[in-house]
């Protein structure tokens, strides 16, 4: 298995925007409560941050929207590990709709980060150790095709 669910909820009626489905922004939440939960698998939950003083941030994030969401459809969000290392973990999310629609996909990097300095820091040691197994089990063989992309008009 390279992916996981890790996040399932329906489209709420807040979200929907004036061209009658879920708003740009919204989607941008769904992959952050995305990386609430994977920061949980990992170890990283509200009792470890508040004795640990430590957390994870997310340093870059790119979404590529795929398809619309429509007012109360199902979602889940699958996660992939790209890469880690020492502090950072690069991460692939993908947004499924209403009978496994691709609707969005969110690349992102993520850095370890020590709260009571502000400033990066390598994982503890448990938290690096499920790191690993989670790279163990949710690296795909091959990266997603919007992995790595880069924004730019093409000139002819």
């Amino acid at each position: 298995m390279t992916s996981k669910v890790i996040l399932e909820d329906r489209v709420r009626k807040e979200w929907i925007d004036y061209n009658g489905h879920m708003n740009d922004a919204e989607y941008g939440r769904v992959f952050s409560w995305a990386v609430d939960r994977l920061m949980k698998l990992a170890g990283i939950d509200d009792s470890f941050r508040e004795t640990e003083q430590y957390t994870m941030y997310t340093l870059e994030t790119h979404i590529c929207y795929l398809a619309e969401m429509e007012y109360n459809e199902p979602l889940e969000v699958h996660v992939q590990l790209l890469d880690y290392d020492a502090k950072r973990i690069h991460v692939f999310f993908e947004l499924m709709g209403l009978n496994g629609k691709r609707a969005a996909s969110s690349e992102q990097m993520l850095m370890g980060m020590n709260q009571a300095t502000g400033k990066p820091s390598p994982f503890p040691d448990q938290i690096l150790s499920k790191v690993k197994e989670l790279a163990s089990m949710y690296t795909p063989a091959e990266k997603p095709k919007e992995a790595g992309r880069v924004i730019g008009i093409r000139k002819k």
